[in-house]
């Protein structure tokens, strides 16, 4: 039997499921760089909060799907900016809820305005029919998130 040669790099096409991955993984991390000096965890955090309203930080922990002491860094560093607030539960004194504050919804805002600007600026240089494919992508893309 004689063995065929491996495919040279340049020559190998990877599969949908790799493609995807490296371009939403790229996407992402680009767009995290619009969010300024506020860690990913954190505006998590913020969103959540504006989204939701007050949590604690173990519905916060449990929302993000992290640790609870990794949540309490998290809320801390954002009081310590002033964008959120902790606060006795009102219906329980001895548990403590989370609030974001104006400084903090004014910041998701902020940071939601410069991701979709730079999103925007790249979607602008596609032709309109790129442009329809990426918008059924999107559609598709948010079934297969929500499944």
């Amino acid at each position: 039997m004689t063995e065929s040669a491996p495919t040279p790099r340049a020559e190998r096409r990877p599969d949908l499921a790799t493609n995807l991955r490296i371009a939403v993984l790229r996407l992402s991390r680009r767009l995290r760089t619009e969010s300024g000096d506020l860690t990913e965890a954190q505006y998590s955090v913020l969103a959540a909060l504006c989204h939701l309203g007050p949590m604690s930080p173990g519905q916060l922990a449990d929302h993000d799907k992290v640790q609870r002491p990794s949540m309490t860094r998290t809320v801390a560093a954002l009081e310590g900016r002033g964008l959120v607030t902790r606060g006795a539960n009102p219906n329980d004194k001895r548990h403590v809820v989370v609030d974001v504050t104006a400084a903090g919804r004014d910041l998701v805002r902020e940071v939601k305005r410069r991701r979709n600007a730079w999103l925007d600026r790249r979607l602008a240089k596609l032709t309109p029919a790129e442009r329809e494919i990426v918008a059924q992508a999107a559609v598709i893309l948010r079934k297969v998130v929500e499944e």
